[in-house]
């Protein structure tokens, strides 16, 4: 298993710091300006510059992240949700499994078939397989883009089957909530590249929500975290 090797190098601050105010912006509602104040709040002062933790890092992570998770289900679900930037109006489109796993996002302009391609051929070029069957609701721009790209694919449309990936919408939601709205569609694309899986690792599922169970739960995402931060200390 290959790793993305994170380059902390001729950076200021330690590898840790680092790492920890990006799972803090990322797991938490918090402004870059806040992680700022809670990082002031331990005596360690950092710059405006590095505001920009998040974006440099964060990605990298996500993938080391990725390659250790286990193989997803194999039914995926696709959904899309509608958001305004600026004024202008975009779609987020989703593809979760069958658990509610997080597989991809894409944020785009259009609701047609070439978007819902487009979403397609990057998730079964990402998961290198093809899946047992995908849902959907009833949107045509799904079975468009499933005849031109795997027309052997399963494919059922029930508004009713997809709650799973419709639910996946309300994180990120709260997030645009709790932030007042995204501020650019680059800055939307960068965050619901990193924040589905952190918060996919961290939240268990429905069967762990017992006290015990949760705590092991933390505990083994924490040891995930750090790993994949490149991290060998506790935060």
């Amino acid at each position: 298993m290959i790793e993305t090797s994170i380059a902390y190098k001729r950076r200021r601050f330690p590898a840790e710091l680092i790492a920890h105010a990006v799972w803090l912006y990322v797991r938490f509602p918090l402004s870059l300006r806040l992680v700022e104040e809670m990082r002031l709040e331990r005596g360690i002062v950092v710059s405006y510059e590095t505001r920009r933790w998040a974006a440099k890092f964060g990605p990298a992570i996500t993938r080391n992240l990725r390659r250790r998770a286990p193989r997803p289900g194999d039914i995926l679900r696709l959904d899309e949700v509608r958001l305004v930037i600026r004024g202008a109006m975009h779609w987020l489109w989703r593809a979760v499994d069958q658990h509610g796993v997080v597989l991809d996002e894409i944020l785009q302009r259009k609701l047609n078939t070439r978007a819902a391609k487009r979403l397609l051929v990057r998730l079964l070029k990402r998961q290198g397989w093809t899946p047992r069957r995908i849902v959907t609701d009833k949107l045509a721009s799904y079975d468009g883009a499933r005849r031109e790209v795997a027309p052997s694919l399963e494919h059922r449309r029930h508004k009713g089957l997809n709650n799973r990936a419709e639910n996946a919408h309300v994180p990120v939601r709260r997030r645009e909530r709790q932030m007042q709205g995204f501020r650019s569609p680059g800055g939307l694309q960068r965050f619901a590249s990193v924040f589905p899986t952190v918060r996919d690792l961290f939240v268990p599922s429905a069967d762990k929500r017992q006290a015990l169970s949760t705590h092991l739960h933390r505990l083994q995402a924490f040891t995930h975290w750090r790993s994949a931060a490149g991290m060998t200390v506790a935060l």
